[in-house]
């Protein structure tokens, strides 16, 4: 597990911006945390590092919106989602040649893949974040190595 501390948006940006470089096809993130923890924000640095150029909001009414960059993402919010993810094909996406983000992921465990990167964020302060990576699988530890800002 890695944990950082993030002292405001810029340097959460920074982190999201980074991942996203380091991005592959099939890579499945997971984001849990309070409202306002910075789970969107983070989305629209990781987009950034994708190269995505449209604004990237939150998903919550639509389940999941679709953004063009290097590699597709899967913004997908499941916090309105009753029952599990399959039985609307989250499937297909997480297990797709795109990145899926997936914010309030522990409603739809039971469709998620074994490896994955977990990412929890948890408020410290106005605009401070500490962030807890759990990568699981060897392709997210090696994208999380050297990761420190």
């Amino acid at each position: 597990m890695i944990e950082l501390e993030m002292a405001n948006l810029e340097e959460t940006t920074t982190l999201a911006v980074t991942l996203g470089h380091r991005a592959f096809a099939g890579m499945v993130i997971t984001l849990d945390g309070d409202l306002g923890a910075g789970k969107t924000a983070f989305t629209q640095g990781f987009a950034k590092g994708l190269g995505v150029t449209r604004n990237v909001n939150s998903p919550t009414f639509t389940i999941m919106k679709v953004y063009n960059g290097r590699l597709p993402l899967y913004h997908m919010d499941v916090y309105r989602l009753e029952g599990s993810g399959d039985d609307i094909g989250l499937e297909e996406y997480l297990n797709g040649d795109g990145v899926a983000v997936v914010e309030w992921s522990e409603l739809i465990a039971d469709v998620l893949p074994p490896e994955r990167l977990v990412i929890t964020i948890e408020r410290t302060g106005d605009h401070a974040r500490r962030f807890r990576l759990q990568p699981i699988g060897e392709a997210y530890i090696k994208i999380c190595e050297g990761l420190s800002l």
